[in-house]
């Protein structure tokens, strides 16, 4: 569901159609976030969760740290589209953009493109018919396949290859995720705005609603957490988007991400009130029977309750799982700091526990 089957960016799939089982059972959020910190298997887990503003926080790991886990920042990869998103709805509620601009106007005024069917909202929602990556990201990346693959893919190139690319369909017309779109849309933003993507989400998004401890570009080993391999122990280099900032750069504490998921729980007694609400509100539906669907930035899919808001995440060290249901006022930050594997548990689990989540 969050693409990992289309990308290098490590993420880890979604169910698609049933909710997988976590590995607990009903009981008080104390024990179930203990189980699900345990079931992450990872070197650092932080598992945050705010019940109608009532936070209980439960980290642990195999790793020996000086900082507490829980004051770390924690790179959250794709799941910074949902920063990048509530920017967008932002700059519409302001009347500044209305979503309906073309990208490649924006880009390059006057020039002739391919893309120039493609709007922000296209990209946005991941129905612009890009491809994932740009066709020659792998190349490029190739020679640090291993440490830095998108830092070898500046903001430039990123730009260059969405004038010259050809839309797989007709923009508008199908769903398929993509980190070139997204990071697309930043550029374009900037553009629009005469200012980079990072001032612009650090404007809109950071400082109105109070994110101090959250950050665009990597800091020191005192200040965010280390990721790991695969194999849990060997330790990763912090992550670099390269030109994909907009797709995932943000990193954060859970303390953060829990005061960001608390805003789109209650619009109306946050800042940004009116892009909050734009960005709950589903712009398409897809999976089988279509019973899914997707809003301006969120996948949101039904439980018996109501619909549950969520964005998963992955770097090459790092996962993340963001998500709320307005339905119980409950809102789940959960972090860890080992790479995504086949049948990885962590984002099930996240998933599950927020599904499930025992009230």
């Amino acid at each position: 569901m969050s693409g990992a089957r289309h990308t290098t960016w490590p993420e880890p799939a979604l169910p698609e159609e049933t909710p997988l089982a976590g590995p607990f059972t009903r009981g008080d959020d104390e024990e179930r976030l203990a189980a699900a910190v345990e079931a992450s298997d990872a070197p650092d887990a932080v598992f945050a969760l705010s019940r109608h503003g009532h936070r209980i926080v439960h980290c642990g790991g195999r790793r020996f740290t000086t900082t507490p886990r829980e004051n770390l920042r924690y790179e959250i990869g794709s799941a910074s589209k949902t920063f990048t998103g509530l920017l967008l709805a932002d700059l519409i509620q302001r009347g500044t953009l209305t979503g309906g601009e073309s990208a490649a106007a924006l880009l390059a005024p006057g020039r002739p493109a391919r893309t120039a069917g493609i709007t922000l909202a296209h990209l946005v929602t991941h129905t612009s018919g890009l491809p994932a990556l740009p066709v020659d990201f792998f190349p490029r990346a190739l020679p640090a396949w291993h440490t830095q693959p998108y830092a070898r893919y500046p903001a430039e190139r990123v730009v260059a290859a969405f004038l010259r690319a050809r839309s797989r369909h007709r923009p508008g017309s199908r769903w398929h995720y993509s980190n070139f779109g997204v990071a697309v849309l930043g550029h374009a933003l900037a553009a629009a705005a005469g200012t980079s993507w990072e001032d612009l989400v650090t404007a809109h998004v950071l400082r109105p609603l109070g994110l101090r401890d959250t950050a665009l570009w990597a800091g020191s080993p005192a200040t965010d957490a280390v990721g790991h391999g695969k194999d849990g122990r060997t330790p990763t280099h912090g992550f670099d988007a390269g030109g994909f900032q907009a797709a995932g750069a943000v990193r954060a504490t859970p303390a953060d991400l829990l005061t960001f998921l608390e805003a789109h729980l209650d619009p109306g007694g946050a800042p940004l009130p009116g892009a909050l609400r734009a960005v709950r509100v589903p712009v398409l539906r897809r999976g089988l029977g279509r019973r899914h669907t997707h809003t301006l930035t969120w996948f949101r899919h039904p439980t018996d309750g109501g619909p549950m808001y969520f964005h998963s995440g992955a770097t090459l060290g790092q996962q993340a799982f963001l998500g709320f249901r307005p339905d119980t006022g409950t809102a789940l930050a959960a972090v860890c700091t080992r790479r995504f594997r086949a049948s990885d548990p962590f984002v099930a689990t996240a998933y599950a526990l927020l599904f499930d989540d025992g009230t």
